[in-house]
């Protein structure tokens, strides 16, 4: 819980600048903007497949922590000393990585989850988990609301960097306590080096039925997310003048979703996957994506898309995105680095790009609001398909891993006979 409970708080401190950074630079340039993150995440997966394969679970979960937080340190001083075009383009690139970071850090952290927890435990804890974490995230968004009126945000990036330390301190030790109780129960060590290729992750991901349910469930959530997304920023661009203005309006719509998210992971998740399984559970987030999309299609407000926006965001970070990682306690441990880390980031990062180019596509042609809202709505449906597939899936993978292995038969001996009288 503290480890999640930092690395969000972190982002959420980072995260309104960001925002911030993408509307400044101008909105029709967010499209080439998650092009640069799809192709930065694309050179990223390699480079940590190779820190996966070749140290301990703790190193490459610590030195990764740890390259973030210098880069955030680097990037203060160099934002710090830009102006005009020169901060406007370093503003995009501290956009691309900000959204690497994103998608890294927290994919990490929940690789580490599922190597730790068994599936009967995820489905108990990680919602208890997801909480910290949204506690985090909302510290985080109050931290950044209420001083980015005082100080220049900028200065915020060094309370980033201090979160992300306290989440490798708070790695390390859970890595030693995860140890001890291993010890305690004659379990063999976690800890040991997986290696294998650098390129497993994606190899894996192409070749597994499952592998591809979950990187297209994954896709069918970016791309919708990414058609609310530019409808926000685009409103955000039209309201609001002020740079600092816009940086305390995206903390507070992230303060929003983030205490919705955590009241729905106490009270919701643990229950939902008790009640209806993991099945059902994966179901819920298309079921309100199709829902929203139509009442969008319905009364295309502005203030619909906000409160969609948040409901649905609350609702990947309260259920959607904890059952997720539920599916990947039924796998080796080197999908649960490697190939998952392909799917949290490239996958997710190639959704956005489809949301986004077939958005401007859309847009060119003439269509608005209403036409991409009806047109989301098959869409959410077919995901909401591709979800119970997966859920039915995992329960079968689930229960060949308990089922003991059937035993040959052995020719009968006199000797055999003897062995099995009581």
């Amino acid at each position: 819980m503290a480890v999640f409970y930092a690395v969000l708080a972190s982002y959420y401190v980072i995260r309104p600048i960001r925002d911030e950074a993408g509307v400044a630079g101008g909105v029709d340039n967010l499209p080439w903007l998650w092009t640069g993150t799809l192709i930065a995440v694309s050179l990223s997966n390699p480079a940590f497949a190779a820190l996966v394969a070749r140290f301990p679970r703790v190193k490459f979960v610590s030195w990764s922590y740890r390259f973030f937080a210098l880069n955030l340190i680097v990037f203060f001083f160099v934002l710090r000393g830009s102006t005009g075009a020169e901060n406007i383009w370093l503003g995009r690139v501290f956009y691309v990585w900000t959204a690497v970071f994103n998608l890294f850090v927290p994919s990490v952290f929940w690789a580490f989850m599922t190597d730790i927890f068994t599936r009967d435990q995820a489905k108990r804890l990680f919602g208890i988990i997801s909480a910290a974490g949204t506690l985090g995230a909302m510290t985080g968004s109050i931290l950044t609301a209420t001083l980015a009126a005082h100080i220049p945000p900028i200065f915020l990036l060094f309370f980033s960097a201090a979160l992300i330390e306290l989440a490798v301190l708070a790695v390390r030790r859970l890595s030693t306590l995860t140890e001890s109780l291993r010890e305690v129960r004659a379990v063999a060590s976690n800890e040991q080096i997986i290696g294998g290729s650098v390129v497993a992750g994606i190899r894996n991901a192409l070749q597994s039925p499952y592998l591809l349910g979950i990187s297209f469930y994954m896709l069918m959530f970016t791309i919708l997310s990414t058609v609310l997304y530019f409808q926000q920023a685009g409103i955000v661009d039209r309201t609001f003048s002020d740079r600092a203005a816009r940086t305390v309006f995206f903390a507070r719509v992230d303060l929003l979703t983030n205490a919705l998210a955590f009241v729905l992971q106490i009270f919701a998740f643990g229950n939902l996957v008790k009640f209806i399984g993991v099945t059902l559970t994966l179901a819920v987030l298309p079921a309100v994506s199709a829902a929203g999309f139509g009442l969008l299609g319905i009364y295309p407000t502005v203030a619909a898309v906000v409160v969609f926006q948040a409901v649905r965001r609350a609702g990947n970070f309260a259920v959607a995105r904890p059952t997720r990682e539920v599916l990947f306690t039924v796998l080796p441990r080197e999908d649960r680095y490697k190939t998952k880390n392909f799917i949290d980031t490239f996958v997710y990062r190639l959704g956005d790009q489809i949301g986004a180019w077939s958005q401007a596509a859309l847009g060119a042609a003439g269509m608005g609001l209403v036409g991409m809202a009806w047109l989301a709505v098959p869409v959410s449906l077919l995901w909401l398909v591709n979800g119970m597939w997966l859920g039915r899936r995992q329960e079968k993978l689930a229960a060949a891993a308990v089922s003991p292995a059937p035993v040959p038969p052995v020719a009968p001996t006199s000797d055999a006979f003897v062995a099995a009288r009581p």
